[in-house]
This record gives structure tokens, sequence and C-alpha cells, in this order.
């Protein structure tokens, strides 16, 4: 693939995801902040390494960690991100180890909507409502992340799976809407 394809490509696949984001966010009732989602992969330190591995089978951040031994892109972008869990990890001096703490409800709901979107733009034709929560258990996550954000995200990918998009994202706002 060309340098053009590949800008093109990415461009595309970026835009068409972020946009899938902000769709989920305005049905999770959180519209405006779904807006802001992901917009440092537009700036050169996520996007030019975005387009040097662009393949379109996947995020170009597997190839940079394959290639290097690390993402820059992806340590840029998610700390600059509050969707990612990864973001809510900070030391432990009693555990001696960097810890996941828990996330606050608004960046749990669009870590979903990401989660889906990325289902979506990755799989096209092929997405299945149980893909996203196919990613997150072949991950292997549970230890890493914080308890409750583990759970939030298994138990609303299982009602997606389960029960189908109008369901989970009517079961969302409604948890949105309880007190923290």
């Amino acid at each position: 693939m060309n340098g053009w394809a590949k800008f093109w490509g990415h461009l595309r696949t970026i835009t068409r995801h972020r946009h899938a984001v902000i769709r989920h966010c305005a049905k999770a009732g959180i519209f405006l902040q779904g807006l802001g989602h992901d917009l440092s992969k537009y700036g050169p330190a996520e996007f030019i390494p975005g387009v040097r591995y662009f393949n379109g089978k996947h995020s170009p951040t597997e190839d940079e960690r394959r290639t290097l031994g690390y993402s820059a892109a992806w340590m840029h972008h998610k700390g600059r991100n509050r969707h990612h869990w990864e973001y809510w990890t900070d030391y432990d001096a009693q555990a001696g180890r960097y810890k996941a703490a828990p996330m606050p409800r608004r960046f749990v709901a669009e870590m979903l909507c990401d989660r889906i979107a990325a289902s979506k733009t990755y799989n096209g034709a092929a997405y299945r409502d149980g893909d996203a929560l196919d990613y997150l258990m072949s991950r292997k996550l549970k230890d890493e992340m914080h308890p409750s954000t583990y759970a939030l995200l298994e138990r609303f990918l299982t009602l997606l799976r389960d029960e189908g998009e109008d369901a989970m994202f009517a079961a969302l706002r409604q948890w949105l809407r309880e007190k923290e």
C-alpha cells in the first residue's frame, strides 16, 4: 500500500470510528462527551504512526508495538483520553507496583461506546453483538483493570450480546442516571 493510500485509509478509519462512537455516546446520553472522543488521534504524535503502520485490518498501534517493542502512539493516546482504563492507573507505594483505580461512570460509558464502535469498524459486515465481549475476554485483562471497571464492561457487553443494542443502551442510560 502506498503512502497516500495509507494516509487516506487511516484518516477514513479513525473518522468512521469516531463518528460511530459519537452516535453510541448519543444513545448512551453523553453526546457532548462523545464529541471530544479521540481527538488526539488527529495530532502528529498519533496520526503519523497511525499512517505509517496502517493496514486496515486492526489498530496500527499493534504493528507499531510489534515493530518497535512498544507503541509511542498508544502511550500518548492512553495518557490523554480518560475513556481508557489505562489512564486510571497510578503507582501504589504499599503494593510496590502500578494499579488501576476505579473509573468514573461517564468514562466507563464512553469506553463501552468505544469498544462497540471499534468492533464494528474492524469487523465490518461480519460484526456481531458479541464481538466486543469476545475481544474483552480474549485480552485477559481481568487482573489488570480495576475489578469494578472490568465487572461493568462485562455486564454491559454481556447484555449487548444477549439482548442487543437497544436494551444495552437503555440500561447504560439508566445506570448513568443513578448516583455514584
